[in-house]
């Protein structure tokens, strides 16, 4: 990744958070997108106090106008974009009954889990297309509820599935552009969204909430929770020349959950 620009979304906290550090740590100038500044600006921080070379901008990813000043301000700085890890996301469309959901909800659910990556890949690939020498490495972050639906998550789930065909649509289509486009199916990770839907299900009980922490490592062959850092090594190779003739790619990264299912 040496003097490569990289531009991850949702990189103040979870995996888009240890992924700026991984993409940092490899040698890219990094953009971090994100809503929340302080968690941003730490990350930042963090990624300087290191040696690397990050900014933070922030950016509500669900508004066209925000996305497409961020992709300027990505190349105003650096002069390019490489590498884009599209990850931001929330758990709008979750806890209900798909009969029990407003259309304001809906509505909500698919601006923040999927129209949110279109807007990203729209003025990412747009620039790749312009830029000289042209060409780049997509990732968009999806789900293992994208892969079949998941109870009580059906917007969530609708979003993610969503997310699929997006990557493996632009994925053929701009393959003789020198633009891969690939998705990273997410499992279990210890992030602070994770933890929220834990808590949630738990109706906040601290004991319910280690009981369902549990329970979900005890349906992963691997019977544990993943790190996030696993999950940033992953989109990181997605984004490497080692992967150079990879695209149009759902990489399941879930300990073994969904293996019996596929």
């Amino acid at each position: 990744m040496d003097g490569k620009v990289a531009l991850i979304t949702g990189g103040s906290s979870g995996i888009g958070r240890a992924t700026a550090i991984a993409f940092a740590k490899a040698g890219a100038k990094v953009i971090i997108a994100a809503r929340t500044a302080e968690r941003g600006e730490a990350t930042v921080r963090q990624i300087e106090d290191a040696g690397g070379v990050a900014r933070f901008i922030a950016c509500d990813v669900s508004r066209a106008e925000d996305v497409e000043r961020v992709v300027a301000q990505t190349v105003e700085a650096y002069g390019r974009l490489d590498c884009a890890f599209n990850n931001a996301a929330t758990i709008d469309g979750a806890f209900k009954m798909l009969a029990d959901f407003s259309e304001e909800e809906y509505d909500r659910a698919l601006a923040n889990n999927l129209k949110s990556v279109w807007l990203c890949m729209r003025h990412e690939i747009r620039q790749m297309l312009d830029q000289s020498p042209g060409g780049g490495a997509i990732v968009n972050t999806s789900s293992l509820n994208g892969l079949g639906g998941a109870a009580q998550a059906a917007l969530y789930s609708a979003a993610k599935a969503g997310v699929l065909a997006l990557t493996k649509s632009a994925a053929q289509e701009y393959a003789t552009a020198g633009i891969r486009v690939n998705a990273l199916v997410a499992g279990a990770f210890r992030t602070p969204m994770l933890e929220g839907v834990w808590h949630t299900a738990a109706g906040g009980d601290p004991d319910g909430v280690k009981a369902v922490e549990e329970r979900y490592a005890s349906m992963i062959p691997m019977r544990r929770i993943g790190t996030p850092e696993e999950a940033a090594a992953a989109a990181l190779w997605l984004c490497s020349d080692d992967a150079s003739y990879v695209t149009g790619h759902s990489l399941i990264v879930d300990g073994g959950w969904s293996a019996a299912l596929r």
